[in-house]
């Protein structure tokens, strides 16, 4: 055989084998005589749009939600064009299928779904065990799911533990589902190009009892290992990691409290990371809270926040909006810090209340409570008078309606965020708000609610949804495109006001806050925008490229800079219209 009938051989496996490159029942006519393919699919050549509509067809079909998520993912396995042009067409049907609410289900029933996620030999993301530490760099480079080449090293890495999934808590290797479906999102709301992601699960064992007996569990039968090896053994990854992709952005997600904010603590002054479950919810729920303060019609300094929940989360929620404080209004540290107060599941957190508080409490702790202490939320937000209400704690039904009564009769616009997810263990619904404060309620979300339909008067109402995908996407494009060595506090805060400044005039007008997801690439793009403006700013930015248009002081070069860099389906016919010469 020649070397180039050779060549020709590979580049027509690459196209029939390769769920990127492959089109189904699109394949054009000539390509399947190139191929071989003929008699082995129906005659017809189809339209994209056509299988579009079969694809939106058998989706419907489905009676539950987890057999659609089983559906997309069998889709994205196989079809990665047809999957993501399904996903943009229809984001807000499919939205919360690939992620919240229904990715929770699917991480607690992972272990039982995985073989029919994917066919064989298509990997649906990188497990690496406590087992694997002697070969981790051989095992990382294993990870090629889309035919290769040097230009398409990976990008970005989303990486669990599965140690504390949603609110769900320890589901070992079922935390694989956050990962997979936080790509995904990068994807389809930025345009990150799906063969240049990781997502990674660490497998450290799992303290969930029901998951060691269940005979379907895939990942280790064993405790989870101490601090003295899991400490060790994430820097190993980290570090094969950026051995072998330097430039890769790497984004923790679901690490237990104290993990996640001892990882960042470690990991962020010097390396290319950022943790989405305290940057990244804090920088949409900021974005959310700059336009809900100006509904309020109360001046910023005389805000009083009280978050229930206090967990990693939580704090880096308050964290984000206390440097809100302090850059846009000109407040100290501790004169922003003094705006926030912290509810766990022992009352009002402060500094006297006789427990060990854990780390990442004590930055709000009050000490200004002359002794008393506030066991629940009701005689926290009596004592503290509120004007802005917090969820994260998963706890349904916590926001009940004495509360959301109490908050409208202090405030004449109440601002409250029920942010825990999935929906189930939402503190309140969005018309449990509606109707216990009269409709007053400026309100956000961390997971999908239907509209409103007043009874009196018919007029519906939208509720906000503070979702992370209006953040991190366009961060980490951003970071991509910009090429800091790190991800500052600065750059997470740009995120934020740009998505806070992304609205639309008549989105304005609407009272909403945050944009409609239909537009999610042209936040994205905004955000993206001002995390580049901002890394040259500070210093950081190391993409030539990038920083000359930033100095050029031309945003609409920038913003087509970005937007050009953002993957979209009519790639893969380009690529394989460079394959069609060599056939």
């Amino acid at each position: 055989m020649t070397v180039s009938e050779t060549n020709n051989n590979i580049y027509v496996q690459q196209i029939s084998k390769s769920s990127y490159l492959n089109q189904s029942t699109a394949t054009p006519s000539e390509l399947r005589n190139a191929l071989h393919l003929h008699g082995l699919s129906p005659a017809k050549v189809e339209s994209f749009d056509l299988q579009k509509k079969r694809a939106l067809a058998q989706l419907r079909s489905k009676t539950s939600d987890i057999e659609k998520y089983v559906f997309l993912a069998w889709l994205r396995n196989t079809n990665v064009r047809l999957f993501y042009g399904l996903v943009s067409d229809q984001l807000e049907e499919t939205l919360p299928l690939i992620y919240t609410p229904t990715v929770g289900t699917a991480c607690q029933n992972y272990s039982s779904i995985y073989p029919f996620l994917a066919p064989p030999g298509q990997p649906d993301g990188l497990f690496l065990s406590i087992n694997d530490l002697p070969n981790l760099t051989q095992i990382i480079q294993n990870y090629r799911p889309y035919p290769q080449n040097p230009e398409l090293t990976p990008q970005i890495a989303v990486i669990t533990d599965g140690s504390r999934i949603l609110g769900l808590g320890d589901l070992g290797v079922g935390g694989m589902g956050i990962p997979v479906g936080k790509l995904q999102l990068y994807v389809a709301g930025a345009g990150v190009d799906p063969r240049r992601t990781i997502p990674i699960t660490l497998d450290l064992g799992t303290n969930n009892e029901d998951k060691l007996k269940d005979e379907f569990y895939l990942g280790l039968r064993q405790k989870r290992v101490g601090d003295d090896q899991f400490f060790p053994f994430v820097d190993a990854v980290i570090q094969s990691l950026t051995s072998l992709y330097p430039k890769m952005l790497i984004q923790f997600e679901d690490f237990s409290s104290e993990h996640a904010f001892q990882l960042l603590e470690k990991y962020q002054p010097t390396n290319f990371c950022f943790n989405d479950d305290i940057q990244g919810t804090g920088a949409v729920i900021l974005a959310g809270f700059m336009n809900a303060i100006n509904l309020a019609g109360i001046r910023a300094k005389d805000h009083k926040i009280l978050f229930f929940g206090a967990g990693s989360a939580a704090v880096g929620v308050a964290k984000q909006l206390a440097a809100y404080f302090v850059n846009d209004h000109g407040m100290t540290e501790d004169e922003a810090r003094e705006m926030v107060w912290l509810v766990d599941s022992k009352g009002l957190v402060t500094l006297d209340r006789g427990d060990r508080l854990a780390e990442h409490k004590m930055y709000f702790a009050r000490k200004d409570n002359s002794g008393s202490q506030y066991p629940d939320i009701a005689s926290v937000i009596e004592h503290v008078r509120p004007t802005a209400l917090f969820g994260l704690s998963s706890q349904a039904g916590a926001f009940s309606e004495q509360v959301l009564k109490s908050m409208a009769g202090l405030n004449e616009r109440p601002i409250v965020f029920p942010l825990s997810n999935p929906a189930y263990q939402a503190e309140c619904s969005f018309e449990q708000a509606m109707i216990h404060t009269k409709g007053k309620v400026i309100f956000a979300s961390g997971t999908a609610f239907p509209k409103y339909t007043d009874p009196n008067t018919g007029l519906i109402s939208a509720p906000g949804q503070g979702n992370n995908m209006y953040i991190f996407p366009g961060l980490g494009l951003g970071g991509i495109l910009a090429q800091p060595d790190t991800i500052s506090d600065r750059l997470i805060y740009s995120a934020a006001r740009a998505c806070a400044n992304a609205l639309t005039v008549e989105e304005r007008s609407q009272g909403l806050l945050y944009p409609v997801l239909p537009r999610i690439r042209q936040v994205s793009a905004e955000v993206a925008a001002a995390v580049v403006t901002e890394s040259v700013a500070e210093g950081s930015a190391r993409n030539e490229e990038a920083i000359k248009l930033v100095n050029a002081s031309d945003r609409s070069a920038l913003l087509k800079f970005v937007t050009s860099n953002m993957w979209t389906t009519n790639e893969v016919e380009e690529e394989i219209t460079t394959f069609a010469p060599h056939l």
